[in-house]
């Protein structure tokens, strides 16, 4: 059986992105897959990479062969390099970077205004009414141990 490294196309029209899998070359692109071991998403700016190096290793190591694309990928992740005997091979793929965290501007005024407490009031009538309930409550049990 012919094993392949190759890319299966998902997403919609324009807007692809794709699984890194291990399938049977006989198979068709988005067809049966033996594993996945990584996301591609070429969309994106700088574009996203994902490969699990140890899964990847072991498929190369057992003779699979990896289309044109994934190869140019597995280089860029440095995989391609450990497989071929570079000890040195390093990933080269960027990272995009995190966006900042979002800080209101103090010289505008907030869109939301504060909450007025307009509940303590009802607040204080509650526990009341709770003790009230609370001793009728209490013999009704007893009342139900005496018809017992």
């Amino acid at each position: 059986m012919a094993v392949k490294i190759r890319l299966k196309r998902m997403g919609k029209i324009r807007a692809p992105y794709y699984r890194i899998v291990i399938a049977d070359s006989r198979k068709k692109r988005d067809g049966r897959v033996i594993e996945e071991i990584g996301k591609y998403h070429p969309t994106e700016e700088p574009s996203f990479i994902e490969v699990e190096s140890e899964r990847a290793q072991y498929w190369l190591g057992v003779g699979a062969q990896p289309s044109p694309q994934v190869e140019a990928i597995l280089k860029l992740t440095g995989d391609w390099g450990i497989f071929k005997g570079d000890k040195d091979a390093k990933s080269t793929v960027k990272v995009k970077e995190a966006k900042p965290e979002f800080q209101a501007d103090e010289k505008k005024k907030p869109v939301l205004k504060p909450k007025v407490e307009k509940a303590e009031p009802k607040a204080e009538e509650a526990p009341a009414a709770e003790a009230v309930e609370a001793p009728v409550a209490d013999e009704t049990p007893a009342a139900d141990a005496d018809k017992a």
